[in-house]
């Protein structure tokens, strides 16, 4: 397996077209596969969250998707190849699946948002075999309930649109139950394909900015979160850097 580490993190180093073969690997062998993917955001939740470093530690694929974090890991000598977009691996996938014959579930968001995300879906790939969708809201004595649910609905793939740790949490706790293959926590990419937010530019996204964008849609929720993480993933970069110059020599 093709692992690096991050900042203490493990990372996959992977392509995209690495992590959808690989993806289909898991699919073909039964196996359940927790997916994960890290950005700035989520690297320093982590430090400060003992229960979410081990879930993800423990997750069986992750992918980078932040170009800060791909442009960290070559400034601390452990090159990412690419950054792996959540969403674009989430809308790829979806095309697997109308391709294969494999059958998605859509769990998270509002009941017209999970609604929209598969009617667009249905739209675009007619051959694709829904095998359910519901919203993201629920109680914790609904949880048992929705796990079984998602299991009798055979689906190949399980995309849950919560934030984090939510989903992280929901997806280690009832993996077993629901028996799903593939399962990946897409955070806010049934609002992007829904048509409630933008992706940013193309140029935006290349650049290591899309942040900048998210902070111009949503400024009250955005800029908070990213005044307090990006100064502290600097100084986790520098600081790693640092310590790593000191063992070199």
């Amino acid at each position: 397996m093709s692992r690096t580490a991050i900042m203490g993190c493990p990372v996959d180093s992977l392509s995209m077209d690495e992590t959808i073969e690989r993806i289909e690997d898991y699919i073909k062998q039964e196996k359940i596969c927790q997916h994960v993917v890290i950005n700035v955001a989520k690297l320093v939740e982590m430090h400060k969250d003992p229960e979410l470093r081990r879930i993800i530690n423990e997750c069986d694929l992750i992918n980078v998707d932040g170009m800060p974090i791909v442009w960290a890991s070559r400034i601390l000598g452990q090159p990412i190849p690419e950054r792996v977009a959540g969403v674009d691996l989430f809308q790829h996938l979806v095309k697997l699946c109308a391709e294969k014959g494999y059958r998605p579930y859509f769990f998270g968001a509002k009941d017209e948002v999970v609604e929209k995300v598969v009617e667009t879906f249905m739209k675009k790939y007619p051959n694709l075999h829904v095998a359910g969708y519901r919203n993201g809201y629920f109680s914790k004595a609904e949880e048992l309930g929705i796990a079984e649910k998602i299991r009798d609905s055979k689906a190949d793939m399980l995309f849950v649109a919560f934030s984090s740790p939510m989903k992280e949490n929901f997806l280690k706790k009832w993996m077993p139950v629901m028996k799903v293959p593939f399962c990946m926590g897409v955070g806010g990419s049934f609002d992007i394909v829904a048509g409630k937010t933008k992706r940013a530019p193309l140029w935006m996204q290349e650049s290591g900015l899309e942040w900048l964008y998210r902070i111009y849609q949503e400024p009250r929720r955005m800029w908070k979160r990213y005044a307090k993480t990006n100064p502290i993933f600097i100084w986790m970069v520098l600081k790693e850097y640092v310590s790593l110059k000191i063992k070199r020599k």
